[in-house]
């Protein structure tokens, strides 16, 4: 009879090299503040296996603005994926614990919602748009989107319709507003509804809305590694987000439970304007469009005087470049895209 012996060796071997690998991977907690394709490359990262791949069993908690923030200074969080501005205003305030070690997007996916009898942004000089409250990410996000049409915050009247996209589609839809920003799937249900897009902001390239890679510095300092692998995790991610329409949506929808038809309908969005960066660096342009953007002169005041330069930190991203890591990853052909985000980078 044939002797079993070696294989249960091999077998043996096996188990044992899958626990070491097991133990050898780093613990870690992710936030991802908004259920939006924002979070997109941590929820394929996750569910595509690829924080595994660099070492990494990752946890990833939802937890809204301020509380991401919260959870990265007091070490219950190793990383948020947060959006600019609110990292920027956090910053200046004083001696900041932060550093950004890259940027996932510099575009934002909203529609200006409207009723169905407006022709044009210019027609609504004059009228009222609801927003969280005055001064928050969508109300300079609907600012800098008035300006390409040549109006200014002060040509039209601003409510605060509630904390979230919700508070905001009611106004709308309740006739308190006549226009609003909004994410899907809530601008969905407003055309289902009768109401009408204007636009899109990510169909405009100098509109930006970055969302961030933040981490602790004491972090970074006790483990040097874990920028490197998460910044290569969410590469991996991104490059399988644009490859796998079908894992994506549900990779997605492990976290936000939309229809798929939504879901769908936002990874065509996402895909066709490029809004997932495939070479992450944190953009010189996208930090000013912040700081104009203040509607609050004394934060815009203190953002100007401000050394970003102790939080943000290109560098990483500048080696694998050089190193041809996305190069690999993407392919040659981003070789442009990266040339093109170097000259913009904050240095």
């Amino acid at each position: 009879m044939k002797s079993i012996l070696p294989a249960v060796i091999a077998a043996v071997l096996v188990m044992g090299m899958v626990q070491t690998q097991g133990q050898q991977l780093q613990k870690v907690t992710l936030n991802y503040p908004t259920r939006s394709g924002a979070s997109w490359p941590l929820f394929i990262a996750k569910e595509g296996g690829y924080y595994e791949k660099y070492g990494l069993d990752a946890t990833l908690v939802f937890a809204g603005h301020p509380a991401g923030i919260a959870m990265v200074v007091s070490d219950q969080a190793q990383m948020s994926s947060y959006n600019l501005e609110s990292v920027m205003q956090a910053s200046s305030r004083g001696d900041a614990p932060f550093a950004v070690v890259g940027a996932s997007l510099n575009k934002a996916y909203f529609a200006l919602m409207t009723r169905k009898d407006v022709a044009s942004v210019t027609d609504l000089k004059g009228k009222t748009f609801a927003v969280s409250q005055i001064g928050d990410p969508p109300y300079n996000y609907t600012s800098a989107f008035l300006r390409k049409f040549g109006m200014t915050p002060r040509d039209v009247q601003w409510i605060a319709a509630g904390a979230d996209a919700t508070g905001r589609a009611a106004a709308l839809s309740a006739g308190r507003a006549d226009a609003t920003l909004l994410t899907p799937p809530a601008y969905f249900r407003l055309e289902e509804a009768g109401f009408k897009s204007l636009g899109n902001l990510a169909d405009h390239e100098d509109i930006y809305a970055a969302t961030t890679y933040l981490m602790k510095k004491t972090t970074i300092a006790a483990s040097p590694r874990l920028p490197e692998q998460l910044i290569k995790a969410h590469a991996e991610a991104i490059k399988r987000f644009y490859d796998d329409k079908a894992f994506a949506v549900k990779a997605y929808q492990a976290y936000d439970k939309q229809a798929t038809a939504d879901v769908e309908r936002l990874y065509d969005g996402y895909a066709k304007a490029n809004v997932l960066e495939r070479v992450p660096y944190v953009l010189a342009p996208a930090l000013q469009a912040v700081i104009d953007q203040q509607s609050d002169t004394k934060l815009a005041a203190q953002m100007k005087a401000f050394d970003f330069h102790t939080v943000i930190d290109n560098s990483l991203v500048a080696r694998l470049v050089k190193e041809s890591f996305f190069e690999k990853l993407f392919g040659p052909g981003v070789k442009v895209e990266e040339d093109r985000k170097a000259k913009a980078a904050f240095k």
